[in-house]
This record gives structure tokens, C-alpha cells and sequence, in this order.
């Protein structure tokens, strides 16, 4: 067999970034919001930096009486309106002569039939050498019939050299038995290792930074730790509300919508020891140390909270409350909003707090780790003079405006001695000339490569919901939730759960 490698490209060459090789990639819920949003306009954002193979073909399948040109349609549309690269006529003619539509539904033998014969096809036109990934982007009830179908009709396994690759868009599951019966469902199928699952958050920049942050700087890592770390808050914070998502979001609920899979995973990345390296496995390893570590509190009354939000005003307009919103049962006990207290239980971090928190309809849309110091344990300055002096931060924005602060004390300037908070900014957008790619840019990238790192293993979707299922079942059985106005940052228990432990929520 010949060898594919470029003989006149040097591995340390840094000026060209990682291309994929022969592929395509088959869509399973080609029309739905995600495809048309995030997945077209970034394979097209990908074909533009040139960075997919000249024959990549894209294959949607859907329960549509279309054709193959009314598909390219509808991605060209998507494109033109979602894209982040510039619109190229050349570009796109290259790409659309790879696209091809599979009418059909899930349990239909006759249109897996029409996908294989239309995945050898493209192998022969397109030379995608049966190299495919199928991207599952439909509702989890419909995860085990197209898995199944795919292993009936022998296209979850390439012929020699050639691979199979599953991509599973996030809820895995919606408690850790849901969890274990769906990855069992997809590893009779798909080897753990051909198994891609979905975190778009691991796909930012800056949650990749986390890591760049600490391993590489010597000025981080020796104060990350107990003994010079008071506090950590972790904040997915949304000014929007459910939208057209009723039927998806009643009954899941915030914790499980957010806590169990972005904000466990930034809190894993924030707490873990060094990985040996940057290998997916080496990832793994340190990343589940710590989530195995975490420690629930034992009064879960006073350390954890949830809350719906109720009408008020946002964004100049009036707004309803969740339990107005259509679609949604008056009665629900759904929350849109959680925040729990986790110890992480090792030599690092005992005793130090981390604090979660995510809302929909809060103050403004925003991602964040605070990293909060210890304050200085001897001032010799009188306590006037450092009345305005807060703790030191170090701050990981993850979204909107993507980059790191970090908060300490300054003096005044003045005849007398004041000491103040001053804040220095790094933004993404200032220091490099380079655009960040979208998150989804990333993460099909890896797909088509077969790099696994920024893309949770099963044994860390089941151990986030063994840390989130026992605060599921107490709030199942307790109360319900709060009420806080649209627009604010959350309920008055949230202010108080902190207030206990002598401590506020950061303002984002």
C-alpha cells in the first residue's frame, strides 16, 4: 500500500494546520436547527481554509421528498446565512458536487439500503476512500434504531484500512442508568474509540486555553491549589429563555441541560492534575481522577438551589415566566436555573469550594471561571486604606468577548496610601490576528482525523451523573423550585447559599 503521507511536508512545519484525509460525513436530522446552523456553515468554513480533502461529500438524510439539488439549497442557504469565512463561488462548486440527499426515516430498510449504494457511489466518484462519519443529530430515543440500522446494513464497519466513525450530540442520557443502557446501545456497534461525543464547549478556544494556562506558564500552577485558592465559580449564564425548546427542556431541566456535561467538564479541566501529555487517553485519565474526587455536601438543602424564572423585563421588553411560556404544564417543577456547592476531595483541593451555577433569562449571556485567591494573610496598610481591595482573580472567560483577566490590588495614585482593584485584560480579538474558529469547526476537524481529545469518553458522561443524580432525586422529592424576575442574576437562596459560607457571587 502506498503511503499518503506528503513527502515535501515537515512535521515541524507550524504554518499548515492539520488537513483531513479522504472522507465524508453522513447528517441523520440534516433539517433540524443544529445542521442548518452550526454543522453546514462550519464544513463550508472548513473547505474554505482549506482544510478538507478536494473529494469530501456530505450526505443528508431526512423524512423530506427531496432531491439532491433542492439539499444543496438548503445548505447553500445555510451557508450564506451562518457562515464565519467569506462566501467563495469557487469553494462552494468544488463542495456541492459531493453532496448527495437519502429520503427516509430511521426504521426504513429501503432508505439504508439507498444510503449504502449512495456512500459506494460517492467511494468510486469522489474517492472518499469508505471513509465516513455519521453525525446523529436527532432526539436520543431515536440513538439505538439508527445505530442498529447502520449494523444491519454493514455500514457501521469499513472494508481493510477504511473507518466508521459515530458522532452523538449531547443529552447522553438523562440519569446514569439512561447513560450506561445508551453507551452499551452504541458500543455493540461502535468501538469506544470510534464513539465522538458532542461537548461544543470542549470545541472554544478558551476552554482549550485552561489547560495552555496552567501547564505552560510558570506563574499559575505552584498558587492552583488549597493552599492559595479560596474559591471557585464556575458560570454559564444565558439572558435568553426557552424559546421553541418545550418540549426538549421540560422535564430535563438546567442541571441536567448544562452542570452535568459543560460545567462538570470546565470544572474536570480547571481541577485536574498535568496529564503525562496531550493525548486523548492521557486527557482522560486526569480529567476522571478528578471528577471521581468530587464531593456532594451533605446538607443538599443548603447547598444546592433551583429556580424557574418569573415574568419581568429584559432587553427593553416585558417577558414572560417559564410557567407561562407555551407548551410548558403550570405545575412544572422544571428548573431553569441551579447552582450547587462540590468539594473536590484530594491533596490539591480539599476544602476548597466550587461553586456552579446556570440560568436562563439572567443578566447578560456569559461563560466564566473565577479563580478566586485567598486574601493577603498579613496587611500592614490600615484597614481604610484597603476598604475597595476585593480578592485577587484569575478570570477564563469563555464566551461572549473570549479571554483571561486577572484581579489585584494597586495604589491609588495620590499623596495617600489607597488600595484599589484594578483589572488586566487579555482578549482573544486584540493579541492574535487569527479569528478564533467555531467551536463546531474544531470538533468535526477531529472527527475526520480521529483525534479524540477534546471529546468526553463514556466513563465521564457516567460519572457526571453520579455526581448530579442524588441532587436531582433531593429536589425531586423537596419543594420546588424558586421564582427569580427575568433579567436578574438568579433567586435570593443563591445569594444566601454563598452568604453561609462567607462568600458573593462574582457580577460577570
Amino acid at each position: 500500500m502506498v503511503s499518503s503521507s506528503n513527502p515535501l511536508r515537515d512535521p515541524r512545519d507550524r504554518r499548515l494546520p492539520r488537513i483531513a484525509g479522504p472522507s465524508g460525513l453522513v447528517i441523520f436530522g440534516v433539517t433540524g436547527d443544529l445542521s442548518r446552523k452550526k454543522l453546514m456553515p462550519a464544513i463550508y468554513d472548513l473547505a474554505n481554509r482549506g482544510l478538507l480533502p478536494p473529494g469530501f461529500s456530505l450526505v443528508g438524510f431526512a423524512r423530506r421528498d427531496w432531491e439532491n439539488e433542492d439539499f444543496a439549497q438548503v445548505v447553500h442557504d445555510a451557508v450564506k446565512e451562518h457562515a464565519r469565512t467569506p462566501f467563495r463561488e469557487e469553494v462552494w462548486q468544488q463542495l456541492a458536487e459531493g453532496f448527495r440527499f437519502v429520503p427516509g426515516v430511521f426504521d426504513d430498510d429501503e432508505a439504508f439500503i439507498q444510503l449504502k449504494a449512495t456512500i459506494e457511489e460517492l467511494d468510486k466518484a469522489r474517492g472518499t476512500g469508505g471513509n465516513f462519519a455519521f453525525y446523529l443529530s436527532v432526539p436520543p430515543k431515536f440513538f439505538p434504531t439508527v445505530v442498529q440500522q447502520l449494523k444491519k446494513h454493514g455500514l457501521s464497519h469499513g472494508q481493510g484500512d477504511s473507518w466508521r466513525r459515530a458522532v452523538i450530540e449531547k443529552p447522553f442520557g438523562h440519569d446514569l442508568k439512561s447513560a450506561q443502557d445508551l453507551n452499551q446501545v452504541v458500543h455493540e456497534v461502535f468501538r469506544p474509540s470510534d464513539v465522538f461525543r458532542i461537548d461544543h464547549y470542549l470545541g472554544k478556544e478558551t476552554v482549550q486555553n485552561i489547560l495552555a494556562l496552567r501547564f505552560a506558564n510558570t506563574m499559575f500552577e505552584p498558587i492552583w491549589n488549597r493552599s492559595y485558592v479560596d474559591h471557585v465559580q464556575i458560570t454559564m449564564a444565558e439572558d435568553i429563555g426557552i424559546g421553541g425548546r418545550a418540549g426538549y427542556y421540560d422535564g430535563i431541566g438546567a442541571a441536567r441541560d448544562v452542570i452535568q456535561n459543560h460545567l462538570l467538564q470546565l470544572l474536570a479541566l480547571t481541577a485536574m492534575e498535568e496529564p503525562a501529555s496531550f493525548d486523548a487517553s492521557s486527557l482522560v485519565t486526569e480529567k476522571l481522577k478528578a471528577l471521581r474526587a468530587v464531593k456532594l455536601p451533605k446538607d443538599l438543602g443548603k447547598h444546592t438551589v433551583r429556580a424557574q424564572y418569573a415574568s419581568g423585563w429584559q432587553g427593553g421588553e416585558e417577558v414572560h415566566g417559564y410557567l407561562e411560556e407555551e407548551g410548558i404544564d403550570p405545575h412544572s417543577k422544571t428548573d431553569t436555573y441551579a447552582a450547587i456547592k462540590l468539594e473536590i476531595d484530594n491533596r490539591r483541593w480539599a476544602g476548597v469550594p466550587f461553586y456552579l451555577r446556570t440560568g436562563k433569562r439572567l443578566g447578560r449571556r456569559v461563560t466564566e471561571i473565577a479563580v478566586v485567591f485567598q486574601r493577603a494573610p498579613h496587611s500592614p496598610f490600615d484597614a481604610t486604606d484597603t476598604q475597595e481591595l476585593g480578592q485577587n482573580a484569575l478570570v477564563i472567560r469563555v464566551q461572549p468577548d473570549e479571554g483571561v483577566t486577572i484581579r489585584f490590588g494597586s495604589k491609588v495614585p495620590g499623596t495617600s496610601m489607597e488600595i484599589r482593584d484594578v483589572t488586566m485584560d487579555f482578549q482573544y480579538g486584540e493579541s492574535f490576528t487569527e479569528s478564533s474558529p467555531e467551536a463546531y469547526e474544531r470538533l468535526l476537524l477531529d472527527v475526520l482525523l480521529g483525534e479524540a481529545n477534546l471529546f468526553p469518553r463514556h466513563e465521564e458522561v457516567e460519572q457526571s451523573w453520579r455526581i448530579l443524580d442524588p441532587i436531582e432525586e433531593y429536589w425531586d422529592q423537596h419543594g420546588k423550585p424558586e421564582q427569580y424576575t427575568s433579567g436578574t442574576w438568579g433567586p435570593k437562596a443563591a445569594d444566601e447559599m454563598l452568604a453561609r459560607d462567607g462568600r458573593s457571587w462574582r457580577r460577570p
